[in-house]
């Protein structure tokens, strides 16, 4: 038997079930359509700036200056089919100027500045991530369905090009703006000191110290074996005997580290990869002696998607965070923090580690980046 109260019911439901159509605003499906058309052409062109910098097709035209095609190709050891369809690109792009009565391409000097390995901002060596991280696209989809993540094994470069990105955004800045954030560093290094650098990569940064400060020493500790073996090749091409270079998880830093044996240990960019960043971190305050110092550089965010809407390059982190920073952690069974894990997260990661206090300075010339100072 149906009641009054049961019949009220089944409407409301039956109500609740009926699906509102959204009103449609025509204007913004074209300003949209023009967006993602935008979308396409610049992603292309990130690809064949990627190209041009690898081949060094930027670097030759800007010596060159004006030049066919013939010429530039001579020039650049490169096959002229391939440099002329990349110079179509390039040239629709509006990248390179093309004067069709001379016959020319020119590299204009304002885009030079920006493109060319003699530039202070080389934007073309960021374009390589682009490729480099669609060519796991395939795994990464697998992830999406699977779960999981994928190894450092599966990106063979990506050791080269974050040698590369840091140059600019780290290194550039490290001797002058980066180390006097902590009071008397320079002046204890050159004294000499104990210095780690965990998940150093190439080990670039670490051997430009080792050549700056003499009399002290330093160990670079990264699970990357050929980045180890580049490091190692690079300290003795530069007759560098105060630093050594060593293959590690940095998950175990406490089973070859002794307690309090180091003066300052630094990360770059490199806590937000780990498997175990909770482990890393209190790994590396036991290593710390009672007067040392942790600086950690790390990818700016706020640790929420709504506080990063305005980032300035926001998007790109991400797209790097989600298919290498993220899955590589993942892949070993970790907490996969990804790149955008943020300054609210660090800080009770590194809180939690045992660090009493925790600075975060910000470079006025930087807008990837965030410096941690953390005081046992």
């Amino acid at each position: 038997m149906t009641t009054p109260s049961s019949t009220a019911t089944d409407a409301r439901a039956q109500a609740a079930r009926v699906t509102v159509q959204p009103t449609v605003d025509d204007q913004r499906i074209a300003a949209f359509e023009e967006r993602m058309v935008d979308i396409l052409n610049h992603g292309a062109l990130c690809l064949m700036i990627s190209l041009g910098h690898r081949t060094r097709l930027f670097d030759t035209m800007a010596a060159l200056g004006p030049a066919r095609v013939e010429t530039l190709a001579h020039e650049a050891g490169l096959d002229q089919r391939y440099v002329t369809e990349w110079l179509g690109a390039l040239t629709v792009g509006r990248i390179i100027e093309h004067d069709p009565d001379a016959g020319t391409y020119r590299l204009p000097v304002e885009h030079a500045r920006l493109l060319t390995r003699a530039a202070a901002d080389n934007f073309a060596a960021f374009a390589q991530y682009i490729p480099l991280l669609g060519a796991v696209e395939d795994e990464i989809v697998d992830c999406f369905h699977h779960g999981g993540g994928v190894d450092y094994a599966a990106f063979p470069r990506f050791h080269e090009v974050m040698e590369e990105d840091s140059a600019q955004t780290v290194l550039s800045a490290l001797r002058k703006h980066i180390l006097p954030l902590v009071p008397g560093l320079t002046e204890r290094l050159e004294r000499g000191i104990r210095v780690l650098d965990i998940g150093c990569g190439r080990g670039r940064a670490l051997n430009e110290l080792a050549g700056w400060f003499p009399n002290s020493t330093f160990v670079g500790y990264d699970r990357s074996e050929e980045a180890i073996a580049y490091a190692r090749d690079t300290a003795a091409r530069r007759g560098l005997d105060n630093v050594t270079f060593h293959v590690l998880d940095a998950a175990r830093l406490a089973e070859v580290e002794p307690e309090g044996g180091a003066d300052l240990v630094t990360t770059f960019d490199a806590v937000h990869d780990q498997a175990e960043p909770e482990a890393v971190v209190r790994a590396i305050r036991r290593a710390l002696a009672d007067d040392g110092v942790y600086l950690a550089q790390d990818i700016d965010a706020s640790s929420t998607h709504h506080g990063d809407v305005d980032h300035p390059i926001g998007p790109l982190l991400y797209t790097i965070s989600c298919l290498h920073c993220m899955t590589v952690s993942l892949a070993q069974g970790g907490a996969g923090l990804g790149a955008m894990w943020g300054r609210d997260r660090a800080q009770r990661l590194f809180r939690g580690a045992g660090f009493s206090d925790v600075e975060i300075h910000i470079l006025d010339h930087d807008v990837q980046n965030a410096y941690y100072v953390c005081w046992p």
